[in-house]
């Protein structure tokens, strides 16, 4: 790492101006996780047990923060503080996968003998050190890099694969192990570290989870439940070009964006329409490009709603059909569909009728079975921008074909969507599996997109259930529900 001689003279600086009495080691936490991950491929079956490294801190109330990534699909949990051989076992007392925070709790109080709970800072300027602390590697002592704040901005957090949040870009590299760490700032937390790229992608570049979102994600789940983050559930569109501002009747003020689809059963749903221009937002002017001023700092538009939870409310400033009024919308309705967002703490859910295994299409299944049929990834990557969730509740998939003399010659149909059997319509998991059980000489499946029928017989089925349970060690032919839950 190279710094130009004005940055190396900041960095001695902080150093030497860094307060001394606050000491991470009596904060930092070493976390030991074993992991069962969900098996997509054979359901039925116990997933894979791992063991993974991260880092945590201490908190306000003997409470330890760390990466829900650190801690998901945990099965056993041991923590440890810098200089003490013991491992402490841990329990996760709270989790927010959105947003990539978790929160454990310690029952032995001799964990935090002679421990400091962290202090909070704010934003740390661009151009401005930091200090990550962690245990990068699997080592087992204390480590810390330093690195300049690059940005802030808004991104991706690549735990959930579907939320954008808050993040401050540090050009110090984020290894596996530093997750969950504190960075600090004149003796303060100003950040979790969280996420970074390879070296083939990029170098000396890390993530951090800034304060705000921490202390989000804190007074959410101040009441013990956590609630999930907000969101108007609405698409927009900027309006820079000067005849589009002109068409919609707006002055040459660099203001406003355009609402083009209000997503059904959002929370903007009945208040916004397609069409609307949104000017501003609880008091904050919207500029054409969907940025706001927000604690000082230019941000996306979403950001004023992030700051929100479950149960408050946002005014929107509007020009509707070259009319100016105000909406209030309250924020009491989730995000319409997750199927985009990994899923943790859960089993997969599935059925198998015939030897023939159908599940749900979501990005986990995409992900462990490799599926990259066309139609399927139609359906995956349009599924909430056309709100086929309104007629899918599950989008089907007919994922593997267990071979027996009953199902020959139908492979053709595997990777194909669920339409009906026997005329009903499926817009569920459960449907199909109602379906099945239905009273009826035969069964007749049809997928969408295809013209042909796949059949198989009643007494057929039934004669092969326990030929085919048995040959491939099949303990459960269904699984209709999530039957392992996160807080």
């Amino acid at each position: 790492m190279r710094y130009g001689f004005a940055s190396l003279f900041c960095l001695v600086a902080a150093v030497l101006a860094e307060p001394r009495s606050f000491e991470p080691a009596k904060s930092l936490v070493r976390i030991n996780t074993t992991s069962q991950l969900p098996n997509y491929e054979i359901p039925w079956n116990p997933g894979r047990v791992s063991q993974g490294l991260g880092s945590g801190f201490i908190i306000e109330g003997n409470r330890v923060m760390t990466n829900a990534h650190v801690v998901s699909n945990s099965r056993f949990l041991t923590v440890e503080r810098e200089g003490d051989p013991e491992k402490y076992m841990a329990q996760v007392e709270h989790i927010a996968h959105d947003c990539d925070l978790a929160v454990l709790k310690v029952e032995d109080a001799r964990f935090f003998t002679d421990t400091e709970a962290v202090r909070f800072g704010g934003i740390p300027e661009v151009e401005s050190i930091v200090a990550v602390y962690g245990y990068p590697i699997g080592g087992d002592r204390l480590s810390v890099t330093r690195g300049i704040v690059s940005r802030v901005d808004f991104q991706e957090y690549t735990h959930s694969g579907a939320d954008l949040h808050l993040v401050i870009q540090i050009d110090a590299a984020i290894n596996p192990g530093n997750s969950g760490g504190p960075v600090l700032q004149d003796g303060k937390v100003v950040g979790v570290a969280f996420q970074g790229y390879s070296g083939d992608v990029a170098q000396n570049t890390g993530y951090m989870i800034p304060t705000p979102v921490i202390h989000r994600f804190l007074k959410d789940i101040e009441d013990g439940n956590y609630d999930h983050y907000r969101d108007l559930a609405v698409a927009t569109f900027p309006l820079q070009n000067p005849a589009m501002r002109r068409a919609f009747g707006l002055e040459n003020d660099r203001r406003g964006i355009l609402v083009t689809t209000v997503f059904a059963r959002g929370a903007s749903d009945g208040h916004l329409q397609a069409g609307d221009v949104l000017l501003s937002i609880d008091g904050l002017p919207i500029a054409s490009d969907g940025f706001v001023i927000f604690d000082g700092q230019r941000l996306e538009m979403a950001e004023a709603v992030e700051r929100k939870f479950h149960g408050d409310s946002v005014t929107l400033s509007v020009f509707r059909n070259k009319k100016p009024m105000e909406v209030t919308i309250p924020l009491d309705k989730p995000w319409p569909s997750r199927m985009d967002a990994h899923a943790y703490g859960v089993q997969p859910r599935f059925v198998l009728f015939g030897g023939l295994l159908f599940q749900p299409l979501s990005r986990d299944f995409l992900k462990e079975t490799g599926i990259n049929d066309l139609r399927v990834m139609y359906y995956f990557d349009h599924y909430t921008r056309d709100q086929m969730y309104l007629r899918h509740e599950d989008v089907v998939i007919l994922s593997e074909i267990l071979p027996d003399p009953i199902n020959t010659y139908l492979t053709d149909f595997r990777f194909k969507i669920l339409e009906s059997v026997n005329g009903k319509v499926i817009g569920n998991l459960r449907d199909a599996a109602e379906a099945f059980t239905a009273d009826a000489p035969q069964y007749v499946l049809r997928f969408i997109g295809e013209g042909r029928p796949l059949v198989l017989e009643k007494a057929d089925v039934e004669a092969a259930r326990e030929r085919i349970r048995k040959r491939y060690n099949v303990v459960s032919e269904q699984r209709l529900s999530e039957n392992e839950g996160e807080k």
